[in-house]
């Protein structure tokens, strides 16, 4: 079966890209539609994009960090959270770039290693330091005319996906990931472990669920 990529992306944003090793995700807007929705009882519920979930189980296996940094907090987010294996994430909180600047130190990376996808204000101090920046059609104005790329796709529709892609892309992963899903191979190669002690990125070796 030809194993050619059909995607492709602008020189320029892969050249924007090269040095990604953290991306940032913002939810409600951004790995959600947006919409706040509630049931009888008053409990929040959350819709999420198995496209979005499976592009983040290939970003972490070839060593790129996926963190949710969000205002909000809930059940079924963290519930996400946890089936995907991401091991960091910021909730419930309005400051967002104090968190993200103590993460950065913690893994010994600096913002030009750092990529952002979000949709309104709360992002902004983060798009104007992160050294790659995206934002779904839908989002703000003012985040729209500062973000380095507006996906195509809607969020929670396969926005953070398309990122995704873009930064396996430039990590130079993203044809060996095809061929392998075109072999029938394990969706999700053995993904980096965190050194325990310093929290930097080791040596692959754990094989992580791959959860959608």
């Amino acid at each position: 079966m030809d194993a050619t990529p059909r995607l492709a992306f602008d020189p320029e944003l892969i050249l924007a890209a090269l040095d990604v090793r953290l991306l940032l995700l913002d939810v409600d807007g951004v790995l959600t539609p947006g919409d706040l929705l509630y049931g009888a009882q008053g409990e929040e519920l959350k819709r999420f994009s198995t496209l979005d979930g499976h592009g983040l189980k290939l970003l972490m296996s070839t060593g790129i960090e996926p963190v949710v940094i969000s205002g909000r907090d809930s059940p079924p987010l963290r519930a996400r959270i946890a089936e995907l294996g991401l091991r960091h994430s910021v909730l419930g909180s309005s400051a967002k770039l104090p968190a993200a600047q103590s993460l950065i130190e913690q893994l010994q990376l600096n913002w030009t290693q750092v990529a952002i996808i979000g949709d309104d204000w709360p992002d902004l101090a983060l798009i104007a330091r992160a050294g790659f920046s995206a934002a779904p059609p839908q989002s703000h104005p003012e985040v729209l005319a500062r973000v380095r790329h507006i996906t195509r796709a809607p969020a929670g529709l396969g926005a953070v996906r398309e990122v995704c892609d873009l930064l396996l892309t430039a990590r130079g992963a993203y044809a060996a990931l095809l061929q392998d899903a075109l072999d029938g191979a394990p969706h999700t190669p053995p993904r980096p472990a965190i050194d325990p002690v310093t929290g930097t990125l080791a040596a692959p070796g754990a094989v992580w669920p791959s959860a959608r």
